[in-house]
């Protein structure tokens, strides 16, 4: 069964930095494209960042490129989300998915992905 463990959330004051991992359990990850999303409270779900099957395409948000930064160890079978300069709107839930479907990355939209994390959350503030 696909499982996938998010880990590295926290509080962090604004201008700071923090790792998000996404570990994968009970598959591979290197047939499958990862995406990164938030959800802050009262909002939907939002994409952050997505990342091919290579590593080779990736996709930011507008809100955060520039700051975000994803990356995949497919020999480790975990994706990473280095987050600098955190903004109080950075705030949120924080979920990892992924899925095979081509296009995916593209898009980098929550209901594109089928196979997801429980959640890291992520505090932004002073």
């Amino acid at each position: 069964q696909l499982q996938l463990v998010e880990s590295g959330g926290g509080l962090v004051q604004p201008g700071g930095s923090l790792r998000l991992s996404c570990a994968a359990s009970g598959f591979t990850l290197d047939y499958y494209a990862i995406g990164w999303f938030r959800q802050a409270p009262g909002k939907e779900r939002e994409g952050v960042s997505c990342i091919s099957v290579s590593g080779g395409t990736t996709n930011y948000a507008d809100s955060v490129k520039g700051r975000f930064t994803i990356s995949r160890d497919n020999a480790r079978n975990t994706v990473y989300l280095q987050m600098n300069s955190l903004k109080p709107e950075d705030t949120a839930v924080y979920y990892c998915a992924a899925d095979r479907a081509i296009g995916v990355v593209s898009t980098c939209s929550p209901g594109d992905f089928n196979s997801w994390g429980q959640g890291t959350q992520v505090a932004v503030s002073s």
